[in-house]
């Protein structure tokens, strides 16, 4: 084959293989944002199973992103504490439970195994989109794990429970403390801290715990607490999908009205970058 010949088909091949790798990105790029708007739907999801719930994962995302801050991870864990600390109760909004949480009254033991099960369901649910956020499913299974292993639903201990799952749980129970329930009152912050000490080295990590309990720290907590109090449901917005670059780290909408200040945004920012 002349020279010539071979430059013009080697040219070829390569302009073959580059639009083949660009039809792969799109394609790419199409799933990962469909991944992303089916993550915004399920949040949906929950504020229309459950408006508490809905209000609940919020108030918890955000104690956990205080925290999370203040240890210093990276961007990407930030993402996942996020992500976990939102959808961790989805498990809930499965119909076999929905009876049981709807109700008044204390449950009873066969009523508390049922509910244990929402780990694993949260997780199944979430499990095809672990393509795309391969560390969320984990977390949620993993967020009443224990630091001393008494947990479940695997009996994970220490550093064996995922980063996020360990920033969720002390969230989770603060803000369990703290907030009405439909069987009980809330309590007071002073409540909520004091549960989270007595379970520093036992229920929970106890770095994280010194961490959550530091003065500087728990100010904001506390600050962040009073001002998220009179959150209600908030209004679901339908995305367009044109001003969202950034995927599958798309921004979601999930901060109802004013928000409290952290590290890096302004108080009246009332779109959370999904971390």
């Amino acid at each position: 084959m002349p020279f010539p010949t071979r430059a013009i088909a080697a040219v070829a091949a390569g302009t073959a293989v580059g639009l083949l790798l660009r039809r792969e990105k799109a394609s790419r790029r199409t799933a990962e944002r469909f991944a992303a708007a089916s993550l915004e739907t399920l949040l949906n999801a929950i504020d229309a199973n459950d408006a508490d719930t809905g209000t609940h994962v919020r108030r918890v995302a955000t104690y956990a992103l205080i925290l999370a801050d203040a240890a210093g991870v990276s961007d990407h864990e930030r993402k996942v504490i996020e992500r976990v600390a939102l959808f961790h109760d989805i498990g809930k909004i499965h119909e076999a439970l929905f009876d049981i949480i709807h109700d008044d009254k204390r449950l009873n033991r066969a009523e508390r195994r049922a509910i244990a099960t929402h780990p694993k369901r949260g997780a199944e649910v979430l499990g095809p989109l672990n393509g795309f956020y391969p560390e969320l499913p984990e977390g949620v299974l993993s967020h009443h794990e224990k630091w001393d292993g008494s947990g479940y639903p695997r009996h994970l201990k220490g550093h064996r429970i995922p980063l996020a799952a360990r920033i969720v749980a002390i969230a989770d129970t603060f803000d369990a403390v703290t907030h009405r329930r439909r069987y009980r009152g809330a309590q007071s912050i002073k409540a909520g801290l004091d549960v989270i000490i007595a379970g520093r080295g036992t229920q929970f990590d106890p770095e994280l715990v010194d961490l959550f309990t530091f003065p500087a720290v728990f100010e904001q907590i506390a600050a962040t607490e009073r001002k998220v109090a009179a959150w209600s449901e908030p209004p679901r917005q339908r995305r367009t999908g044109r001003d969202e670059p950034n995927v599958p780290d798309i921004t979601f909408r999930w901060r109802p009205g004013r928000q409290a200040t952290r590290g890096r945004a302004s108080s009246d920012q009332t779109r959370q970058e999904v971390r």
